[in-house]
């Protein structure tokens, strides 16, 4: 298992307000980078998955989403976000 429940407490911990803190767009976002970076290893692998590569997509437009109701909504929350996982903008 890739994401294990530890892991996924200290993405929380570290992004979010806390470990149990789900919720919030940067916990969510920091999730998303972080499903979106094992996928992308994936594929590389296994250029033929279109399942994966689909599910790929879609992981990248929740986050583009999320990334602009956080812009939208505060924009030095955004900036920091973006600065944090090295994000292109």
């Amino acid at each position: 298992m890739y994401l294990a429940k530890e892991k996924k407490e200290e993405i929380f911990a570290k992004h979010g307000k806390g470990k149990n803190d789900t919720g919030s767009a940067e916990g969510q976002i920091a999730l998303f980078t972080h499903r979106i970076a094992h996928l992308s290893e994936h594929l590389k692998t296994n250029r033929k998955d279109y399942n994966t590569e689909r599910s790929l997509v879609r992981l990248v437009g929740k986050r583009r989403s999320l990334l602009d109701y956080l812009m939208k909504k505060d924009i030095m929350r955004y900036r920091a976000i973006v600065k944090e996982l090295g994000l292109r903008k």
